[in-house]
């Protein structure tokens, strides 16, 4: 991926980004979307689409509320979607290579959102007087701020993510010496299990959760081994 090819994919994660938190929050940051809409970006929608299942499997552990630190999937997804998406579904350590990518994005991205919380409490603070008044310019004023903060985050995050894991990545894989179908089955095998996990710790408590569960799993295998 050349430099002025990266613009483009930050602009999408500075978009995305924004929408884990900031705004709009309309659910277009989730793994599923973000990915497949860089991998489409790239000019191959279903290598997106499959690392975003990945990812999404991986991000039903979090739970993004309250006051709780989470990684932010938004720009890292991204991230995960151009990577993986240049490389062609039969190439071996792809996947793998992509979802590290994602991974550190996504912890770095959330460590960024704390900072970007703190700057936003200190520019708030510097304004307090215009804020208890009701001031509508210095609100606005503040309101952009964020915002503005927040969608420069993003782009910031996603390019050099992209700059740093791109040649990265290329180099891991002219390296890679295990079976693709292997490499594959590992990282399936990861994410099926995390999700499981965080798929009981959420719904557990529902009456007859495991029957529904269990129904669920066996339908998904029926579908899987008829086709």
């Amino acid at each position: 991926m050349i430099l002025l090819e990266l613009f483009p994919i930050a602009l999408l994660g500075a978009f995305l980004g924004l929408d884990v938190v900031t705004f709009p929050q309309a659910m277009i940051s989730r793994p599923l979307v973000a990915a497949t809409v860089a991998g489409t970006l790239m000019g191959n929608p279903g290598g997106g689409m499959i690392i975003g299942v990945v990812l999404e499997l991986l991000a039903l552990e979090m739970l993004p509320f309250g006051a709780s630190r989470y990684p932010e999937w938004g720009s890292a997804s991204v991230v995960g979607g151009a990577t993986y998406a240049v490389y062609p579904p039969d190439q071996a350590g792809a996947l793998a290579g992509a979802l590290l990518a994602a991974l550190v994005t996504a912890v770095v991205s959330g460590w960024s959102m704390v900072k970007l919380r703190r700057l936003n409490g200190s520019h708030a603070a510097a304004r307090r007087d215009g804020l208890d008044a009701g001031v509508p310019s210095v609100v606005i004023g503040t309101q952009l701020f964020g915002l503005t903060a927040d969608f420069v985050r993003g782009g910031l995050v996603t390019f050099f993510a992209l700059l740093f894991f791109q040649p990265l990545v290329a180099a891991l894989l002219a390296q890679w010496t295990t079976n693709a179908a292997y490499s594959r089955g590992v990282v399936v095998a990861m994410v099926a299990a995390v999700s499981a996990g965080a798929i009981w710790k959420i719904f557990h408590t529902v009456a007859h959760a495991r029957i529904y569960l269990l129904a669920g799993l066996a339908a998904g295998a029926a579908i899987i081994i008829t086709r």
